[in-house]
């Protein structure tokens, strides 16, 4: 693995995506944008629309699509536990645990992982991780939210939450239209397509406004286990479960690079809904996410071969 190779994908496939996201940065610095707001829009309209648009053109053969959601499962489940046992394990307190959870589980698999597996791998990969990148959604959406509403409120309230999130909803509806066929009119397929397309660019923007926000904690413990996990052991893990759910080609490589993804930017809007541990969220993303280049090159010159 040279250099030149690394150097390469590197150029080719991370530096447009860190371009994006220090221009949303810069513009968040200049302009003193509220990322709250941002996050908003993203969490109630463009992440919807754009997983019901990935599920509504989807063409992969269910078996297929049924694996990498199978995968996806398995693994972020398996990370939690993992996460769950050390965290219990060093003490944390229960708003940094949670914290830790959602960040290590979670993987941004949409405004960086999506636009990075369509560059690295092409368009017939882009429909693997569009599958993983909804099925982590969703499970964000759901167990994700469960898990941080259990920081500050009851089993009960938590639960009533989980039906006030739009994702699901857009899941519904995308599922309902593929069994019976649904023609989508002319005007609402325009208006899924044009939010559609601008998704991606508005969360990388998203995702350079919010890291304006990073305050490091005081949990420097919580922090590095995080990273540690989403960087190093994550990637590793995943490798380990592709192979055990045989998947291979593109697949593979869409897989494992979305299941390597640094933590969810997303967390940083949980965080702040929750009131959750703020500034540990925003620490881990940013570093994660500072620190991803380093990991991912490596890894895409390796699932290249």
């Amino acid at each position: 693995m040279s250099f030149s190779i690394l150097a390469s994908t590197f150029a080719n496939n991370i530096l447009p995506i860190i371009l994006l996201s220090g221009a949303g940065f810069a513009l968040g610095k200049l302009l003193q944008i509220d990322p709250r707001s941002l996050g908003r829009v993203a969490f109630y309209i463009f992440s919807p629309v754009l997983i019901f648009d990935l599920l509504v053109q989807n063409q992969l053969k269910l078996t297929d699509a049924a694996i990498v959601v199978a995968f996806a499962l398995c693994f972020i489940l398996t990370v939690g536990v993992l996460t769950l046992l050390v965290g219990i394990l060093l003490k944390l307190e229960r708003p940094a645990l949670v914290s830790i959870l959602i960040t290590t589980m979670f993987a941004n698999t949409g405004n960086y992982g999506l636009p990075l597996v369509s560059f690295a791998f092409g368009e017939e990969a882009l429909s693997y991780a569009g599958i993983y990148f909804i099925t982590t959604t969703l499970l964000f959406y759901t167990l994700g939210v469960f898990l941080a509403s259990l920081g500050h409120m009851s089993f009960k309230e938590a639960i009533v939450g989980l039906f006030r999130i739009p994702t699901l909803y857009a899941v519904l509806f995308a599922v309902l239209i593929n069994i019976w066929n649904i023609k989508i009119p002319e005007p609402v397929a325009r208006a899924v397509e044009l939010a559609s397309d601008g998704t991606i660019p508005m969360l990388l923007i998203l995702l350079g406004v919010q890291l304006t926000q990073v305050e490091f904690s005081g949990s420097q413990r919580a922090m590095q286990l995080s990273v540690l996990f989403r960087l190093i052991v994550a990637p590793l893990a995943a490798l380990v479960f592709a192979a055990l759910f045989g998947l291979q080609g593109v697949s593979r490589q869409a897989s494992v690079t979305q299941a390597s993804m640094p933590s969810m930017v997303s967390a940083t809007v949980l965080a702040t809904e929750y009131n959750l541990d703020f500034k540990l969220v925003t620490a881990v993303v940013f570093v994660s996410t500072l620190l991803s280049p380093l990991t991912l090159t490596p890894l895409l010159v390796f699932l290249g071969r």
